[in-house]
């Protein structure tokens, strides 16, 4: 048997697992540590590589102590994280400030600066869109994206941009601090929006990059997922616990794992997935893109597939903060005046079991209030940063379980507003795969089977699905698996739920609803929230 370690790279904390890989991909051991998100005033959002590596080290030898394999077993290390982050490293690969996260909005005066002038498509002149459009069948048409990043710390921080040595994203910047080896994955370059996509012409686009001033000095030579990028150093080695030489490979980004560690690897299947975020990906064998709800074909582990990719910020973040402010109070005591994870261990296993089983005893509708779960702005189908969460209809009898109850509807309601904008472009499938912690949840998984109306299936280790696609992405480039698709198959359903039709009245009225939330607020968000450029 191949031992394999994935480490999959969220917003919030690391989980790392241990596999084996012979006739199918096995989860041995695994080990969780949380680091920083540090949100700014200024709309920023960062966090910190020191904690990333430390938690990398931490979780790595807590995994040994849980199993009898020896890290000399060990064949190779692989990742699945986070994407369309911005880290400035030096030659050493050691980050120069902190890394600025997926979340980070403060690019505005940047954005405005470089493509907000004459006719413009989506807030982006028409002539730059184009030139990008063409080369990379996508456009960086959001304030959020790394590009914008970049910029920012060239016109804030010169200092920083001039030591700079390579612009890497997250996993990308472990790798480098492993290894000692500068790399981007394809998946990974295309995020910057200056990867062409075209066939022979594969690679960085010193055109783009000239027109968007961006230095060909700091990108990274790029590879494929399943390439080794390099081989564990000798101190990296010691840190970790593990062994020098060890194969390192260039892993993918949760875009475009956590599909295929759902087993969604075949064109035209669709999976949904509610972490801190929350995302519909459908695969397809070429690239589509609409500029106008932001969504993309962006590209996938293998070559020659692309995944339609449609993102919402806060999913499962959503449900956190409603535990944090209406479950709980000031002092952490519960509403109930009783501390339901203590006094009642043997029923539920944690606040969010206790909450689901709360939502489960409401009727769907939520007596018609709704939530809009734009907790930090928004990406798809509309991008706006000043865009916000809000309790629609609270009447004198709406009470907190009702509230808690629009919170996971509000959360479906958006993934069918991006699903159905998918329809525009391609077929998604039926079934559809649900993955993330919110599919732990069989009233959530049967809520989204009923405001989408499609049949939703779930899979064991649901929580772990990236560091599977990880894993996978190992074993195929060690040769244990002749390709992603084959190891995909392996992936059991766990789980079905068929949408009831008694519920559809009242969801797709209350959809018509929620639909119209953003058009009519949008300026009212912009007067509150709007950040200065």
């Amino acid at each position: 048997m191949q031992y394999l370690i994935a480490y999959d790279f969220g917003t919030t904390g690391v989980k790392t697992c241990l596999f084996g890989a012979e006739q199918d991909i096995r989860l041995i051991a695994s080990a969780y540590a949380g680091y920083g998100l540090y949100i700014l005033p200024d709309g920023g959002a960062e966090q910190d590589a020191d904690e990333w590596w430390a938690a990398m080290c931490c979780t790595t030898r807590a995994v040994f102590e849980k199993t009898d394999v020896m890290p000399a077993q060990v064949s190779g290390i692989s990742f699945c994280s986070q994407m369309q982050g911005m880290v400035l490293v030096d030659e050493n690969g050691r980050a120069l400030r902190r890394p600025m996260s997926y979340m980070d909005q403060r690019a505005l005066a940047e954005f405005k600066a470089c493509q907000t002038h004459g006719p413009c498509v989506s807030g982006v002149n028409v002539g730059m869109l184009l030139r990008s459009l063409r080369a990379t069948h996508a456009a960086s048409t959001s304030v959020k994206d790394p590009l914008w990043k970049y910029k920012w710390v060239q016109a804030h921080e010169p200092e920083v941009f001039q030591k700079a040595h390579k612009w890497l994203d997250v996993k990308e910047s472990l790798i480098a601090r492993a290894t000692g080896e500068f790399v981007m994955t394809r998946d990974s370059a295309y995020s910057t929006f200056l990867y062409d996509t075209r066939p022979g012409r594969e690679g960085w686009n010193e055109e783009l990059c000239r027109m968007y001033g961006v230095e060909t000095r700091h990108l990274a030579k790029i590879i494929e997922c399943t390439d080794v990028a390099g081989l564990l150093t000798e101190q990296a080695a010691q840190e970790l616990g593990l062994c020098p030489g060890t194969r390192v490979y260039g892993g993918g980004g949760d875009a475009t794992l956590i599909g295929v560690g759902a087993g969604c690897t075949a064109v035209g299947s669709t999976h949904i997935y509610s972490g801190t975020s929350g995302w519909v990906g459908t695969v397809m064998d070429h690239q589509a893109v609409d500029v106008v709800a932001m969504m993309a074909g962006i590209v996938g582990a293998e070559p020659g597939k692309y995944n339609y990719f449609a993102e919402m910020e806060t999913a499962g973040k959503c449900f956190e903060w409603v535990k944090d402010h209406l479950v709980l109070d000031e002092v952490n005591v519960y509403l109930a005046k009783t501390n339901v994870a203590e006094s009642r261990e043997t029923v539920y296993e944690s606040l969010y079991d206790y909450m689901s089983d709360t939502v489960a005893k409401v009727a769907p509708g939520s007596g018609g209030v709704l939530f809009t779960p734009w907790l930090h702005g928004n990406r798809c189908p509309f991008e706006d940063a000043a865009a916000a969460g809000m309790f629609f209809n609270l009447r004198l009898e709406t009470g907190k379980a009702q509230m808690l109850r629009a919170v996971l509807e509000g959360i479906c309601f958006h993934l069918r507003w991006m699903l159905e904008v998918q329809e525009k472009k391609t077929k998604t499938s039926e079934p559809i795969r649900f993955v993330g912690g919110g599919a732990l949840s069989p009233v959530t998984c049967q809520m989204l089977a009923d405001i989408t109306g499609r049949t939703i299936e779930t899979v064991e280790n649901t929580k772990d699905v990236g560091a599977i696609g990880a894993a996978m992405l190992a074993a195929v480039g060690s040769g244990a698996f002749t390709s992603l698709s084959d190891a995909a198959k392996l992936v059991a359903v766990n789980g079905t739920y068929r949408p009831d039709p008694s519920t559809k009245a009242v969801y797709d009225r209350n959809f018509r609803v929620f639909r119209k939330l953003y058009a009519a607020n949008k300026e009212n968000f912009a007067i509150l929230n709007r950040l200065e450029g």
